[in-house]
């Protein structure tokens, strides 16, 4: 391991400042915003509302789809900040930091500082992972845990033995498994460096078999688990609520090893992140074909430094490839071990002519699509961006959005032109840092009352009056995180037929002062739309409210 220089201090501290910027551009200018972000932020809301932590509930529904550790992250920073506009995209902001940090300081170690920060910014520049730690996604907080797993096990395996990091690697990765059940999969190393060794590979610690106590580090990461899943189960099982052991049934088999072996949703072909890798992971990706050669070399010459992180991240790949469900982010923990495996070769590829042109057409090409994509809405035939202005909820002919696309295109392509092919990689840093900053200062300010849904919330709620219980049926998660003033619900699973059922018995005890908000989708025949009030659109639906007028030929039928 080399020490830091003040150059080394330096670069590192621009990078950080780098960094931050992009990660937080338009922190606090947003709300959540669908798919994900509105159900994890209302789970934790009813955990600090509750008081219970130990059973996550969307509703008046147990939530059984993820472990607890990430609602208790977004629970706790709500706690410290006292907002949740201001909180919920914390965590992912921490861990983003923390994954760019410990993949430098692997590479310091590993390495030196200056292939430290190559291995960093082979990470911080790939579009999925700023994308997603700029999101209250599960992902970013579990690659920090994943990394932070890699680091110990990486200094123990390579650097080692180091038994205090090799017991922190597997304490991580158990809490990798209650943030999310693949959080074991640094523990794969451990086999990856068996396999290894007896291949004769070199740059590896002298662990003695006899001597490895490796059952302290599975006992630590059993530990981790323990923290979170002894007393829930307890619970679970001594409290005699049949919904809780129905919770502990759903979340340990049908959400974990049910869910990877029969994949019920999101099913793709074994192919998929090949093409995830090569989009997603741009412009990483590009300099992927010129680090076959140098890798091919690596494994010639027995350098374990280089192939143990990359023959984690390919059975990493392997494992996610052989479950039929599967979607893009899923991957995005093999990562920092790629870039890990590339950092020691990106100086010197950097410089290679053929390369740099992949770059400076990625730029020129990303700049292109933005104004292009920009100038049509404005001045080209208005189909589809009428179409996607309607399915936003934004208002027709609302061109602040298309302004802003055409600037941001207009920008990235000066940065083309003033760095071009001869200094291709600084125009890729700085055309991906304009088109963030764009992003989180324009994007989101923009689209977030409606994509948030709290402009509608707030139209139901000024439609209904202060003091009118409202109903949601057929609602969506941001339907009810951004609910304003006395509300209900009937249900998250049940199917729209139930709702709408419930939901009428529910006004039928206080027709007067009780309102149904629902969802296109589930209206019957037997609501007069002409008698009720049509809310927006919002998140692709449109929404209507009703009262007990607008409902009488449904309300009169038994």
């Amino acid at each position: 391991m080399t020490s830091l220089s003040a150059i080394d201090r330096r670069e590192l501290l621009w990078f950080f400042i780098f960094a931050l910027l992009v990660l937080a551009a338009g922190y606090g200018l947003r709300d959540p915003w669908p798919a994900d972000e509105p159900r994890f932020v209302l789970v934790a809301r009813q955990m600090v509302e509750s008081g219970d932590w130990w059973f996550p509930r969307r509703g008046q529904e147990l939530y059984a789809d993820k472990p607890p550790l990430y609602f208790w992250l977004l629970a706790l920073a709500y706690q410290l900040i006292g907002s949740w506009r201001w909180s919920f995209l914390l965590p992912s902001l921490l861990a983003a930091l923390g994954t760019l940090a410990l993949t430098w300081d692997l590479g310091r170690r590993l390495y030196t500082p200056r292939i430290g920060l190559w291995a960093a910014g082979a990470v911080l520049i790939c579009v999925q992972f700023v994308y997603q730690a700029k999101r209250a996604q599960i992902d970013p907080t579990v690659v920090f845990l994943i990394t932070l797993s890699l680091w110990g096990l990486l200094q123990h395996l390579l650097l080692g033995p180091n038994r205090r990091a090799y017991l922190l690697g597997c304490f991580a990765a158990g809490l990798g498994v209650i943030t999310k059940g693949v959080g074991f999969l640094p523990l794969l190393l451990i086999p990856a460096f068996v396999a290894l060794r007896r291949l004769g590979f070199h740059g590896m610690a002298d662990i003695a078999r006899g001597r490895g106590r490796w059952w302290q580090g599975m006992a630590l990461f059993f530990v981790a688990i323990a923290l979170w899943l002894l007393p829930m189960t307890t619970m679970a099982l001594a409290d005699g609520d049949p919904a809780h052991r129905q919770y502990l049934h759903e979340l340990l088999f049908r959400q974990t090893a049910t869910r990877y072996a029969n994949a019920w949703g999101h099913q793709q072909p074994w192919w998929y992140f090949a093409q995830v890798i090569a989009s997603s992971w741009l412009p990483f990706a590009l300099a992927l074909p010129w680090l076959l050669t140098p890798w091919k070399q690596a494994w010639q010459a027995r350098d374990a430094r280089v192939w143990l992180p990359l023959l984690w991240g390919i059975a990493v790949l392997l494992f996610f490839s052989l479950s039929a469900g599967k979607r893009d982010m899923y991957i995005l923990p093999a990562l920092p071990a790629f870039a890990l495996a590339a950092a020691p070769y990106l100086p010197a590829l950097s410089e290679r002519a053929g390369l740099r042109r992949l770059l400076f057409a990625f730029v020129l090409l990303l700049g292109t699509l933005l104004a292009v994509g920009g100038a049509a809405a404005l001045w080209g035939e208005p189909h589809f961006e009428l179409k996607i202005e309607s399915e936003r909820g934004l208002p027709p002919a609302a061109d602040a959005l298309w302004w802003l696309l055409l600037a941001l295109g207009g920008g990235v392509l000066a940065v083309a032109s003033v760095f071009r092919v001869r200094r291709a990689l600084s125009g890729v840093i700085i055309g991906l840092g304009v088109l963030w900053l764009g992003y989180g200062l324009g994007v989101h300010p923009l689209l977030d009352p409606q994509n948030s849904a709290s402009a509608l919330m707030r139209g139901a709620r000024e439609l209904a009056g202060p003091q009118t219980e409202i109903g949601l049926v057929l609602w969506k998660e941001q339907n009810l995180l951004q609910a304003v003033g006395p509300v209900t619900e009937f249900g998250f699973k049940r199917s729209p037929e139930q709702q709408f059922a419930a939901g009428l018995d529910w006004l039928r005890q206080q027709p007067a002062q009780r309102r149904l908000l629902v969802a296109q989708a589930a209206l019957p025949a037997c609501a007069i739309t002409t008698q009720a009030d049509a809310v927006g659109d919002a998140n692709r639906r449109r929404y209507w409210l009703l009262d007990a007028d607008a409902l009488a030929a449904c309300l009169a039928q038994p």
